[in-house]
């Protein structure tokens, strides 16, 4: 056998499920990490999972290709590819059997070992089936760029870098949040449910001041009444397991609320703050169209661009998406409060539905409201509520 080793990573997706599909495939030399090939292929109208099977196939192909006796180890962000491939749940749909068959006949059984990842580890290769999608819905094809090496010392590899410098015409790509998959899939077990709070109100939430990091404004006295309201709504479900909040001060002392009644202790992700506003922090939106018309205009245009000395929505995306996954290694299966501020909550909800930042500018989110998603073990997400405020009209 070669002292070779390679790694595949592999991805795929579909825009309807089934819809419009495309996988991507990428192998790297272990000890390196450098990318000997990649690729991103449009396949036509498939389910997630048959674009995730044929990613594996490519992959494992290409690395047969290079050198058919090097070792190989495959890393998929898709339970149910790696748990079947590992032999340990049953294949039951013909196409995946299929498919299967075609990815064992590649090399003797037990010369390839199959790996879950987290979809932030396979960012690489999910990134090349969107880019691979996207450009079918142009009529244009995906056409592979040249590998980009990196510096062995930066390599962990018992984790290989997901992610490489970008290269030409990958721009747009790289700073594209990518959702996860949506749609029909197997039972994959109990979800992680994730209860979004939004604060309760400070002394610029009526006024619609756009309020971000700056200044750290606490709860007004309507927003300690909120907080105290959407408290006693969830000591009454009692489902939730555990607490996380923005560091923020009005998501902490939300936050605080519901941990006293809950019993739980209060976590805090930084990734959850809201976005800074920069130069606008503090601002209604008339006293902004006044003062810079043509950076808001820009900015209502485009997530990419970001306040004056603040932050884009393609840049939130980043480190809530970060956070979302680590909440969703840390409580795999429970139900976690989370206390968080609008930006980061709309994330949520679009990434859940696939939709284009965009989408954010036509969300309303009141003070206080609950949100649920339950975000399942391949990705999958499914919103089940979205601004509730019925705890909001008790009489005060």
């Amino acid at each position: 056998m070669s002292a070779r080793r390679f790694v595949v990573e592999a991805d795929g997706g579909s825009r309807g499920n089934p819809g419009p599909a495309a996988y991507g495939a990428l192998v790297r030399d272990a000890s390196s990490g450098a990318v000997l090939w990649e690729m991103g292929e449009y396949i036509g109208v498939a389910t997630n999972n048959v674009a995730e099977y044929r990613g594996v196939l490519a992959g494992l192909t290409a690395a047969r290709d290079i050198d058919p006796d090097a070792a190989v180890e495959v890393r998929a962000d898709s339970k149910l590819v790696v748990e079947q491939m590992s032999g340990r749940w049953k294949i039951k749909h013909a196409d995946m059997r299929e498919l299967a068959a075609q990815v064992r006949a590649l090399y003797p059984a037990g010369r390839v070992k199959y790996t879950w990842v987290p979809r932030e580890k396979n960012k690489y290769a999910d990134r090349l089936a969107n880019e691979a999608m996207d450009l079918a819905a142009k009529g244009e094809v995906w056409r592979p760029t040249a590998p980009v090496a990196v510096d062995p010392q930066l390599v962990d590899e018992t984790t290989a870098p997901a992610e490489e410098t970008p290269v030409a015409g990958r721009a747009a790509a790289e700073t594209k949040p990518l959702p996860p998959p949506a749609g029909w899939g197997p039972d994959l077990g109990t979800p992680t449910t994730l209860v979004l709070l939004r604060h309760g109100e400070t002394a610029l939430t009526p006024h619609k001041r756009f309020s971000g990091v700056g200044g750290d404004p606490e709860l007004s006295e309507t927003g300690r009444w909120q907080a105290e309201r959407a408290a006693e709504l969830l000591a009454a479900r009692g489902t939730v397991q555990a607490v996380v909040t923005s560091p923020l001060s009005r998501c902490r002392q939300t936050a605080e609320a519901a941990a006293g009644r809950l019993g739980l202790p209060v976590r805090v992700e930084e990734g959850l703050r809201e976005t800074d506003f920069g130069a606008w922090e503090g601002l209604t939106f008339g006293e902004v169209q006044e003062r810079w018309p043509d950076e808001l205009s820009a900015w209502l245009a485009s997530p990419e661009v970001a306040p004056p000395g603040g932050e884009s929505f393609v840049e939130v995306a980043r480190r809530v998406i970060v956070a979302r996954d680590k909440l969703l290694a840390r409580y795999p299966g429970k139900t976690v409060l989370v206390v968080t501020h609008v930006t980061p909550v709309k994330t949520l909800v679009r990434l859940a539905l696939d939709a284009p930042a965009q989408s954010m500018f036509r969300m309303e989110l009141s003070a206080a409201a609950i949100t649920v998603i339950n975000w399942w073990a391949d990705g999958n997400a499914s919103l089940r509520v979205y601004n509730d405020t019925a705890h909001l009209r008790a009489p005060r």
